[in-house]
């Protein structure tokens, strides 16, 4: 069972990278993907995107009370991250001090765990942001 867990994760593409999906009729960008664009409806073609993993804070919370399963790494920043190709994204803020953190502060994505599940569970992996040295 373990097994057939770990191989299913691992064959999901969005998993490993930041993708979502453009619109060739307007141009507006999605994330997460989407089958039809909510400007065009069915006049729109959709594709695949993967973003480039750099953009800027656009707005952000410091988290200083978190549920139990977060409370080992409080306080820290949990961000909505303008995308340069102008989709928008909440994610973890990592590797900083979370009083240096400022709406408009460029950041690049990583990769990196976000959970484990159980004490001999699954480890799960995602993407959060770091600010851009």
């Amino acid at each position: 069972m373990m097994t057939e867990t770990v191989r299913t994760w691992r064959h999901i593409p969005q998993r490993y990278n930041l993708t979502g999906s453009k619109c060739l009729q307007c141009g507006n960008v999605f994330f997460p993907s989407r089958i039809i664009c909510p400007e065009c409806r069915r006049k729109g073609k959709l594709e695949e995107l993967k973003f480039s993993g750099k953009g800027r804070i656009h707005s952000y919370s410091v988290i200083n009370t978190p549920t139990d399963e977060f409370k080992d790494i409080a306080p820290y920043v949990v961000a909505i991250v303008e995308l340069e190709e102008g989709a928008r994204v909440t994610s973890q803020i990592v590797d900083c001090d979370p009083d240096s953190i400022e709406i408009g502060d460029e950041v690049e994505m990583v990769f990196r765990k976000v959970r484990e599940e159980g004490e001999d569970g699954v480890i799960s992996y995602g993407f959060k942001f770091k600010p851009k040295t």
